[in-house]
């Protein structure tokens, strides 16, 4: 019988090396996925200090949420949001370069990302130029989100419009708007907010055809009707005013504003010497009614000045020029029932405008308020 075949089979070296290889796959195996199962604790508590540190940003304390994005950080050294949130919270903490210095890191990583541009925006915004400002702003826009896309994108342009409006970049601001609405879906939400935009911005043609859109197909909304009154009001379009303003008080739209502008319209209708369609005898009746408003502010006024000073003595003489013009326009008024048609309407309101500008520093009411609106709108009241 031959010997080898006696051999243990174990010491073959083939056998041997297999065994040895399956051993080292088997330990590499277990490695692994021990390393494995640590990095995953890693990213785990990651994740845990990341939390923290958002729950103590909502809470306004952006010092300590600094340290735990930090410490997230050191076991998920790469993780964009994390850096990203870190930015934002060294924004809030007033730590403007190192969140600028994150920024513009990931910035350069991914150029076209929606949140980082909108957080170099609002940097920016607080310490950058107001072209930097707009080009951020742009570029979260139409830039790249992960989720909500197009919420997210309107949110940012209503975003840079408001940041453009506290550093009183009005032109910049409207252009935004009109390049906004020309874009916007109709949506009731979306249409009022850029017509109130519109109207912080004073232009009040855009923002009331933004609020007519709106009541287009919503006819009893309070927003919208209060909305259009203000601007109809700052148009000087009074009869308009009114008209919403009445229907915004009904649809429970209340404030002290829209009462105030609401009675200062119907003043103004009820004095307007000039609205069509009166007749004689009523126009001569308007005109009386101002003109005794008039003469009882000249008197008010004149009274509570004080004398001494030249500035005192120099109001006092104007005032005493007024009162002989007051007295003059008397005589005509007296005549006034034989004249018909004549230019007395504007010649009055010529003077009430400068009596209310002269008297402006004293006590006025709710009349002597609508009689400078009259005087400096009187073409418009009517519409």
């Amino acid at each position: 019988m031959n010997d080898n075949s006696l051999q243990p089979i174990a010491t073959s070296p083939t056998v041997a090396i297999s065994v040895l290889t399956v051993l080292a796959l088997l330990g590499f195996l277990g490695v692994s996925r021990f390393a494995n199962r640590f990095h995953e604790q890693e990213k785990a508590l990651a994740r845990h200090l990341y939390q923290q540190g958002l729950t103590e940003q909502q809470q306004g304390k952006p010092n300590l949420a600094i340290d735990h994005f930090r410490a997230a950080l050191g076991y998920d050294r790469d993780n964009f949001q994390y850096q990203l949130s870190l930015a934002r919270a060294l924004r809030d903490s007033g730590r403007t370069e190192e969140a600028k210095t994150y920024l513009i890191s990931l910035w350069e990583r991914s150029p076209q990302s929606g949140p980082v541009n909108l957080a170099l925006g609002r940097l920016a915004a607080r310490t950058g130029s107001l072209d930097h400002v707009i080009q951020y702003y742009h570029n979260a826009v139409y830039g790249v989100w992960s989720s909500d896309a197009e919420q997210n994108r309107l949110n940012a342009w209503f975003e840079l419009i408001e940041t453009l409006l506290r550093q009183n970049a009005r032109p910049q601001a409207q252009a935004e708007l009109i390049s906004l609405s020309a874009n916007l879906p109709f949506q009731s939400e979306f249409q009022l907010r850029a017509a109130d935009l519109f109207a912080s911005a004073q232009d009040y043609d855009h923002a009331l055809a933004g609020y007519h859109r709106v009541l287009q197909r919503e006819r009893t909304n309070p927003a919208a009707l209060a909305g259009a009154g203000e601007a109809s009001f700052r148009l000087a379009r009074y009869r308009t005013a009114a008209h919403y303003l009445e229907a915004a008080t009904k649809a429970d739209a209340q404030g002290p504003q829209i009462a105030q502008m609401l009675a200062t319209s119907r003043v103004i209708l009820q004095d307007d010497p000039f609205s069509r369609g009166i007749s004689l005898e009523e126009r001569n009746r308007r005109i009386r009614t101002v003109f005794d408003a008039l003469g009882e502010r000249l008197e008010t006024c004149s009274s509570s000045q004080e004398s001494g000073s030249s500035q005192a003595h120099s109001e006092a003489d104007s005032l005493s020029s007024l009162k002989a013009r007051w007295t003059q326009m008397k005589m005509e008024l007296a005549r006034l029932g034989h004249r018909g048609q004549s230019g007395l309407p504007d010649e009055l309101m010529d003077l009430a405008l400068q009596i209310e500008q002269q008297t402006a520093a004293c006590p006025s009411t709710a009349r002597d308020q609508a009689l400078l609106l009259l005087a400096q709108n009187r073409a418009g009241v009517e519409q």
